[in-house]
């Protein structure tokens, strides 16, 4: 099968994931800006793939399940990086991780019913917070002084609490809207069984 251009955005992206922890973790010379730079250019690639999906009419299965799977394979990478660095704390990164693997599994259960649940504003607000808060916590022990601080906190910690917020919101809203529409049993064939939910 042949990926089209998306798609292999969307891949590509996957493949930034074990780069984008090496430039964090391992000790090199320059390497968190370099982690920067592949943060950047993946996170900016997620935009650009949906763009041309859209603009090209070239939505897939594929890339229905291969898009958010490389956006959670990268954040997750990102902030269990900052949390083995001691630039996060590891209550935050469990709450934003577990945010990601539950509606994703709310997903998995929408699309065993035919059902789909479209991304909100707050969904998108939210990437675009957490893809703000990592990339200044990557680069804050170069660039972001300590005694830039306001009211008491460093602007980090402002980021990071954004970041928060909107993933508990963003997971609320979507949890509620997906409870409207997936009320009700699963459809039953004539054994007994769920009903396929192969396309006709």
């Amino acid at each position: 099968m042949q990926l089209n251009l998306p798609n292999s955005l969307s891949l590509f992206r996957v493949l930034m994931v074990p780069v984008l922890m090496v430039f964090m973790l391992v000790d090199v010379a320059s390497g968190d800006l370099v982690a920067l730079i592949v943060f950047l250019v993946a996170a900016g690639s997620d935009w650009l793939d949906g763009y041309i999906a859209r603009k090209r009419h070239q939505t897939t299965v594929m890339g229905v399940f291969l898009d958010p799977l490389a956006d959670k394979l990268l954040v997750t990478a990102a902030l269990v990086s900052l949390v083995s660095l001691d630039e996060l704390s590891a209550w935050i990164a469990m709450v934003v991780i577990a945010r990601e693997l539950a509606i994703t599994g709310l997903r998995m259960i929408a699309a065993a019913k035919g059902v789909v649940i479209p991304a909100s504003k707050w969904g998108k607000v939210k990437t675009m917070s957490q893809m703000l808060a990592i990339a200044a916590l990557i680069v804050e022990p170069r660039w972001l002084k300590p005694e830039w601080m306001l009211w008491g906190h460093k602007v980090t910690w402002y980021l990071v609490a954004l970041m928060l917020a909107l993933t508990v919101i963003s997971g609320v809203d979507y949890f509620v809207r997906a409870w409207r529409r997936l009320e009700g049993p699963i459809a039953q064939d004539g054994r007994g069984d769920p009903a396929s939910t192969k396309e006709k």
